[in-house]
């Protein structure tokens, strides 16, 4: 039986100048520990962590709704891109890690 993580992800604006606070919450379940992810991606992919964070939390959500929309028109010509871009990241953090 597979356990998912869950999380709760919230975007807040943040912009000064506006009267109100515009947010975004929802919740999401995914297979993958994205703390792990996220920490991965900063150690070895050669991002910044700011930008490792970013694009470790923009897969995680991206690619689940692919893969199941992957005969959308949306993701059609997209997919082979996204998989061939997901290999070579993977590829690129397994050699980063250094087993001991």
């Amino acid at each position: 039986m597979r356990k998912d993580n869950c999380y709760r992800i919230t975007v807040e604006q943040v912009n000064p100048e506006s009267a109100g606070v515009k947010s975004l919450q929802f919740d999401f379940q995914d297979r993958e520990d994205l703390f792990n992810i996220v920490e991965q991606l900063k150690q070895s992919s050669g991002l910044e962590q700011a930008a490792a964070t970013k694009v470790g939390l923009a897969l995680r959500l991206l690619g689940p709704v692919m893969m199941q929309n992957r005969k959308h028109p949306l993701f059609v010509d997209f997919m082979p891109h996204f998989k061939n871009f997901m290999h070579n990241l993977k590829s690129k953090v397994k050699a980063a890690v250094k087993p001991e």
